[in-house]
């Protein structure tokens, strides 16, 4: 197995800084903290350079937060935009891609390209092979973030890495606190390194050909029942031994049109599509209060709107679609698209005239 050195003056390069700043800010513009370097960038960046090539950088405090996501409550951990989230991404601009070719295909979180609707578009490849797509073994990885074991992680890392003061930088990172905090930029990447291992064996080794992983929840299309439930005791084993984690109860073994696949924002079927209940009734939800979005602009409207459209476009939502755009909603939408001078999508895909 090949290991990279001679990584780390990559990292404190200036450019690979000023570019880390230009792919942190996407989208947070607004933040008071991605202003202030705005301001002034060299004032910023050349204290990163500095406390990077002395060693003198030391992983902030956490900003900690509860949120209710998928109706469970998640300690989000946040830090400071600088220099953390610039660091963050300095390190993955340069071992980023090293740290990619060691994912398997089929693993969709926080991966360039590969995408919540990337992977809908392979199980529905999956699915029309109808004879070893029978059955589904679902399963998630109980607090997998919090019990992520740092020595499992930082031995994984240095089965790639070899640069000593990369791996420093990254055992600096890694020990800021228990597990691999929710929230941090790089604790998805790490969750994707620490399971990657998982991948390889349940591919390679118990030769799964349609296997799917997203975050820790994981999917494994198979002609056979009982292969299914040796290859969990298997799985399970190898969680237990190698990364010192375990499977969440209520794991399942069920034929696929008997229920479908919760996967992704989607319930999976041989032959249809639908959006997760809870995300379908959300979309409900939001579409009638669009009473209060006249006081948004025109785009705003549009983009919010077609969002909706995009999870939609990916099922067998027409039903669904069609049912949100009443007469109420379309006069809004016609009204705003037509002070901004624009023509939406959805309206034109139920031949509504804007």
């Amino acid at each position: 197995m090949k290991r990279f050195g001679n990584l780390y003056s990559q990292i404190c390069d200036i450019k690979n800084i000023e570019l880390a700043h230009f792919n942190a800010r996407k989208g947070k513009q607004h933040y008071m903290q991605v202003r202030e370097v705005d301001k002034n960038p060299a004032t910023h960046f050349l204290p990163i350079k500095e406390m990077l090539e002395k060693k003198t950088f030391r992983n902030s405090e956490y900003k900690v937060s509860k949120r209710i996501e998928g109706g469970k409550e998640r300690e989000i951990s946040k830090l400071p935009y600088f220099p953390d989230r610039i660091i963050h991404h300095c390190i993955l601009q340069v071992i980023g891609p090293i740290w990619l070719r060691s994912l398997i295909h089929d693993t969709y979180a926080c991966v360039k390209g590969r995408g919540i609707h990337a992977g809908v578009r392979r199980i529905k490849e999956a699915l029309r092979d109808w004879e070893s797509t029978t059955y589904c073994f679902k399963a998630d990885v109980r607090k997998f973030y919090p019990f992520v074991d740092h020595n499992i992680l930082k031995e994984t890392i240095r089965r790639k890495i070899k640069d000593k003061d990369l791996l420093w930088l990254l055992d600096e990172i890694i020990d800021s606190t228990i597990g691999i905090p929710i929230g941090n930029y790089l604790s998805q990447h790490f969750g994707n390194l620490y399971l990657s291992g998982l991948d390889h064996f349940i591919k390679e080794t118990l030769q799964c050909k349609y296997y799917f992983r997203y975050c820790d929840d994981l999917v494994i299309l198979h002609a056979n029942k009982d292969f299914l439930h040796d290859a969990k005791k298997r799985i399970e084993e190898y969680l237990n031994v190698e990364l010192k984690l375990f499977l969440k109860t209520d794991w399942q073994v069920f034929p696929v049109d008997s229920r479908g696949i919760d996967f992704l924002g989607y319930r999976f079927f041989h032959d249809y599509t639908l959006l997760r209940k809870s995300i379908a009734k959300r979309i409900k939800e939001k579409m009638a209060t669009i009473e209060n979005w006249r006081h948004l602009s025109p785009v705003s409207v549009v983009s919010g709107i077609m969002s909706y459209h995009g999870w939609m476009k990916h099922g067998n939502c027409f039903n669904l679609s069609k049912s949100i755009m009443d007469e109420n909603v379309i006069d809004i939408v016609r009204a705003v698209c037509r002070k901004g001078g624009m023509r939406n999508p959805l309206l034109k895909l139920h031949g509504i005239p804007v």
